[in-house]
């Protein structure tokens, strides 16, 4: 077993500096989408981001000499993995092309909240009542950001929830996927699944394609580079250092988000949504902090 890291350990600091840079890439990525929907219909920037997401992990696998192809890969766990996968895909790029960028940030930063939730409720793993709080306390703070039954209540803001439910279900589903499936395999096969969500959506919506202008173009290729780059380093920050200590760094991606929404959309920071976001981050962390106590009793 491994040991744990002391705080302030170079591997620590390196594996929080991968996450950070990591969350950075994840916003700038959310940009470029968000940025390129709004001349390319929604299920051609998915389609097109999916395939050369997918074009990258593939070249990387045929680097490293793996197929990129395995019987695990159809498995029970894999199938529904890629169900959450194209939900989480469709609604969460719906969500960036219809409401702020920074709003929907936010509401992302639930989703361990809700794997904690799904992971005592699918594979028993026990969590008490302390962490059963903290998980009602932060789905307290994203009703405070989305306000049903106020006048500023938006019903678009409903995407970005069912985004986060699809993410936090492709990530239990990760959990019970083959160990021997790589991290290059689940990408390869998570950037189909955006295209596949693609498609389906453009069938559904009637949406013609388009040519993308040398502008749009540059946007998605950016959200391509952005988003691979992100994953990379994201993998490389969680084998950097202990879990615990590097985890909390994933909610510097709504500080980008919000700055990002501010300075490149003109969008407002509303008191919900500082109250909601520190809801959310406070309860994210004591669960982080909890898990390590119990891990460690």
């Amino acid at each position: 077993m491994r040991s744990t890291i002391l705080p302030g350990h170079p591997a620590n600091l390196l594996g929080s500096l991968w996450m950070i840079t990591a969350m950075a890439l994840f916003a700038v990525e959310d940009s470029f989408v968000k940025v390129a929907s709004q001349t390319v219909p929604v299920g051609e920037v998915l389609i097109l981001f999916g395939l050369g997401g997918a074009a990258v992990f593939a070249c990387l696998l045929a680097l490293q000499g793996k197929p990129l192809f395995q019987p695990e890969v159809v498995s029970r766990p894999m199938r529904i993995r890629v169900c959450f996968e194209v939900t989480g895909r469709l609604f969460w790029v719906l969500a960036l092309a219809l409401t702020p960028l920074s709003s929907a940030t936010v509401i992302l930063q639930a989703t361990p909240l809700v794997v904690v939730a799904g992971a005592a409720l699918v594979f028993g793993e026990r969590v008490g009542w302390r962490r059963w709080s903290a998980i009602g306390i932060g789905m307290t703070g994203v009703i405070v950001i989305i306000q049903p039954g106020l006048d500023s209540f938006s019903a678009l803001s409903i995407l970005a929830l069912i985004a986060m439910v699809g993410f936090a279900g492709r990530d239990l589903a990760s959990r019970a996927a083959p160990a021997s499936i790589s991290t290059a395999i689940l990408g390869l096969y998570g950037f189909l699944a955006m295209a596949l969500a693609g498609l389906i959506y453009a069938l559904w919506s009637g949406d013609g394609l388009v040519i993308p202008s040398g502008h749009a173009a540059l946007q998605l290729l950016g959200a391509i580079a952005g988003g691979t780059v992100a994953y990379a380093c994201l993998m490389k920050a969680m084998r950097t250092g202990d879990v615990s200590a590097v985890t909390p760094f994933r909610y510097t991606r709504l500080l980008f988000g919000i700055a990002l929404g501010v300075v490149l959309f003109g969008e407002e920071i509303t008191v919900p949504m500082l109250v909601g976001s520190g809801l959310i981050v406070a309860s994210g962390i004591f669960i982080l902090w909890r898990s390590r106590k119990i891990a460690a009793s």
